[in-house]
């Protein structure tokens, strides 16, 4: 056995000291803290996700049906702002435009901005999207439970849901994103689910006067 060897173990040895010179519970705490300090967690992602004032993008929606050999592709474009709501504005492969904000979900026709029932088609669905892109991780937590994995730039969040009527509905929600959302996947029970892409997101450009004037009808 050379020095070399000799000076490891007894640096070995006196770690080892060092550790069994600590109460468990001591150690088993700073692991705790050291991990906390570096985990990203659901209050750290909602801090995130709401701190744009608006984010402006491109979707690509694909409609997975279990009777059709090929997705259902619709693209547009979207505007989040914190204050106001969301703006989706379907491009292709018609053209119609939709509004989601606290008082509900509204659709643009010749004669403006028509509020929609409640119960319409696709309305939990889109409030669901608006949860998740504000970052509203509280309003998520009532309906699902939540299991986050990743760090700030590359995370995702899975969503199981709680109630009876929305597990009829899905089975589980998949989120992927960095600083911002990247990517929504709705799996539903029946076998069909929802693919839906956000790309080309920035959160530089302010509210335009036509933007501004469409979430104040």
């Amino acid at each position: 056995m050379d020095f070399n060897d000799n000076a490891i173990r007894r640096t070995l040895r006196s770690a080892l000291r060092l550790i069994a010179g600590k109460p468990a519970p001591t150690l088993l705490i700073g692991l705790l803290l050291s991990f906390s300090a570096h985990a990203f967690d659901l209050q750290q992602l909602s801090d995130q996700l709401a701190k744009p004032s608006v984010i402006h993008g491109n979707f690509t929606q694909e409609k997975h049906l279990r009777a059709l050999p090929q997705p259902l592709v619709s693209k547009g474009t979207f505007v989040l702002a914190k204050d106001h709501g969301l703006l989706w504005l379907l491009k292709t492969p018609l053209q119609q435009d939709y509004r989601i904000s606290a008082q509900g979900i509204a659709r643009r026709d010749a004669n403006g901005w028509q509020l929609l029932p409640n119960k319409s088609a696709g309305a939990e669905q889109n409030r669901l999207f608006l949860a998740v892109l504000q970052g509203d991780s509280s309003g998520l937590q009532r309906d699902f439970e939540l299991q986050l994995k990743g760090e700030a730039n590359d995370w995702k969040l899975t969503l199981i849901p709680r109630s009876l009527l929305l597990k009829q509905v899905f089975t589980q929600i998949n989120i992927d994103g960095g600083e911002l959302v990247q990517k929504i996947e709705l799996l539903e029970t029946q076998g069909d689910s929802t693919l839906l892409r956000m790309q080309d997101s920035t959160a530089a450009q302010p509210l335009s006067d036509a933007e501004q004037h469409d979430f104040a009808q």
